[in-house]
């Protein structure tokens, strides 16, 4: 069990410790020297069955909160320090807020200096504090008074007995999560190297496994471990322990990072929160208002983004978002405390719930109904409700993160799909994926009835239509499964349904066979349809009806009315906007035009070609390449199409 120390400055806290462990848990010379503490300190007792009591002791000084919050956030039991003589001060208020928004339910008063005052005095403080803890977590903590430079004073005796009592029925924490260790200290042990201290807030680490420090992801190796003041070949969650680390400098690590397993956290600048602020802050908050967080052992400065009103008020709970200014890492659950824009008051704290918060639509009805499914997670619910309220589904890689748990251990719903989907998996709930599957066809027959002389569209445009926030490996399974099912076929670059594909008769052929030459050796300037019938001596219809046809089947591509291109031209002309693009990504139409040598008219029309098919997009004055298309001069079957950059044909998906 690690019991952390709370209360105004010189009330006692590191004379109890010392007391209770024998340890001076003031190190600094400059703390000896005024008589307070400033840094964490920390202290560890025997318990009769072999195990060990930790203690971080805090500093109480109003400055130093910041120094108190990152102690305090992974305790397992609270020592409340008053002065009897004092009684209830500024800190002790600040402390016992911040305690109660950590979610710390378990603790203890220690009343000290109650040898210096009367007993009707101590009577007193008592009244105050049961007063102040009343509405907390902590209203049922036992009261002793003491002496804390006496070791065998009868209260201090009492409250040590207590300590011990509580430990052996301490529940612990559970193990079996991913392995993440909050960095409070870091320093360098001559012969050894670098050492990093902190609490172990999930799984456990042996010697000789990689680890990882976030947020910089980099390396490190774990030389050996003290737990609890003890060498260990492991150390475990609920632990303080220190971690000699191979490989790695000790300025590559500070205070507020986080040692963890590979893959088990992930660097983020946005985090979805439950925000509550505390009722006597007469604080009001609003879009982009300046907040400094306190995370685990992080220190950072974000800007809150209120999700369901435009302001937070003074004792309200809301959920919002955090844009921090630099990355940090959290886990779905963590508790934190939130701090006014000059670090002098406590306002508020809450609960994290997503990590991967998104930039835009934010405060959509759908992302809000997450966000209530994944706070009901948190709180003990199934992640049934969470897949229901997850239009696509989960990633095992977002399971992983949003409950801890190694894809091994995630407590899936019965009858769950699991999907291959790229790199990752997704899991749905059928109903949901039947939705999906019904959704793209839907968007596929709505584009076939606007337009019947395209032959369809390529795989990227038409996720753009009916999907565009969908994951693009999941598109890719869908349209998988669906062209296994022949519900939706491809021809070349384009997919269609079954009933929209169209087949040349003999006659057909015949004319096919006579166009193509003609279109091909016009190269960027074929002839309109007017001059290929003229040519072949038919009727501009018929010219047309087979023109129309090539085009479903993807050997030719029609830039305007009327107007077709070959697609091995097509694919020249893709390439010569790539190459144009350069490193803006972009090309203009002045650009264009010159270096194909047509016409302004012209060059503006092929360029608004590639933008309809999705190769590009127009923005502005200029046409963008699209970051997840690339041009495939052979797509499977001989036709030109569009290739994601995942690097399956659209023709074959």
């Amino acid at each position: 069990m690690i019991i952390g120390t709370a209360g105004h400055i010189d009330h006692g806290k590191t004379t109890l410790v010392r007391s209770l462990t024998g340890v001076d848990t003031d190190r600094l010379e400059e703390e000896k020297r005024r008589g307070i503490s400033i840094e964490l300190g920390y202290a560890y007792a025997a318990l009769p069955d072999g195990g060990m009591l930790g203690f971080i002791d805090v500093p109480g000084h109003e400055r130093l909160v910041h120094t108190m919050v990152a102690g305090a956030c992974g305790i397992d039991f609270a020592l409340l320090v008053l002065a009897a003589d004092d009684g209830v001060m500024p800190q002790t208020r600040e402390h016992v807020a911040i305690l109660e928004l950590l979610g710390v339910a378990r603790g203890a008063v220690a009343l000290t200096k109650a040898d210096r005052v009367q007993a009707e005095r101590v009577r007193e403080a008592e009244a105050q504090v049961k007063a102040l803890l009343a509405p907390t977590a902590l209203r049922e903590a036992p009261i002793f008074a003491l002496d804390a430079r006496d070791a065998g004073h009868p209260g201090t005796a009492a409250l040590r007995r207590h300590l011990i009592e509580r430990a052996s029925h301490s529940p612990g924490r559970p193990e079996e999560g991913l392995f993440r260790l909050a960095v409070d200290r870091v320093f360098t042990l001559a012969g050894h190297g670098t050492v990093v201290t902190g609490t172990v807030f999930a799984g456990r680490v042996r010697t000789g496994d990689t680890i990882v420090v976030m947020p910089a992801s980099t390396p490190a190796r774990v030389r050996s471990i003290h737990a609890q003041s003890r060498s260990a070949d492991c150390a475990r969650a609920g632990e303080r322990c220190a971690l000699n680390l191979a490989a790695i400098e000790r300025s590559a690590i500070r205070r507020g990072d986080w040692l963890a397993e590979p893959g088990a956290l992930t660097a983020t600048s946005r985090i979805d929160v439950r925000l509550k602020l505390l009722a006597d802050t007469e604080a009001q908050l609003s879009a982009w208002s300046p907040l400094h967080v306190h995370l685990g052992t992080t220190h950072a400065i974000a800007h809150v983004v209120p999700l369901e009103s435009a302001e937070l008020e003074a004792g309200g709970s809301a959920l919002a978002q955090l844009v921090f200014d630099a990355p940090l890492c959290a886990v779905p659950g963590d508790r934190f405390i939130v701090r006014d824009a000059q670090a002098r008051r406590t306002l508020g704290g809450g609960r994290v719930l997503d990590t991967c918060a998104p930039p835009r639509r934010r405060r959509s009805a759908q992302r809000l109904r997450f966000l209530a499914a994944l706070e009901r997670m948190l709180a003990g619910g199934s992640l049934s409700l969470l897949l229901e309220r997850a239009r696509y589904g989960v990633s095992l890689t977002d399971l992983m993160r949003l409950t801890g748990k190694p894809a091994d251990s995630l407590p899936l719903p019965c009858g769950a799909l699991t999907l291959a989907a790229g790199p990752d998996r997704f899991v749905l709930e059928p109903a949901q994926w039947q939705s999906l599957r019904e959704g793209a066809l839907a968007a596929l027959r709505r584009f076939h009835d606007e337009f019947p002389d395209e032959p369809g569209p390529e795989a990227g445009r038409l996720r753009r239509i009916a999907f565009p926030d969908m994951p693009a490996g999941l598109w890719r399974a869908l349209l998988d499964e669906l062209a296994r099912e022949h519900r939706m076929l491809s021809s070349g670059a384009w997919v269609h349904l079954p009933e929209h594909r169209v087949t040349l008769t003999e006659t057909d052929q015949v004319l096919a066979g006579k166009l193509g030459p003609l279109i091909a050796a016009g190269r960027f300037d074929p002839p309109w349809v007017r001059d290929l019938a003229s040519a072949v001596r038919e009727p501009d219809d018929r010219v047309r009806t087979v023109l129309r046809k090539l085009l479903t089947q993807g050997r030719v591509c029609q830039v305007v009315r009327d107007l077709y291109y070959d697609r091995e031209r097509i694919a020249e002309l893709a390439g010569m906007i790539r190459a144009l693009s350069g490193e803006s990504g972009s090309v203009n139409a002045a650009d264009f035009r010159d270096a194909v040598g047509l016409g302004r008219k012209r060059a503006i029309q092929i360029l608004e070609f590639f933008d309809r098919v999705g190769y590009t997009r127009r923005l502005h004055d200029v046409h963008v390449l699209r970051p997840d298309s690339a041009w495939k001069a052979h797509a499977p079957g001989g036709a030109a199409g569009l290739q994601t950059q995942e690097g399956a044909s659209d023709a074959s998906w």
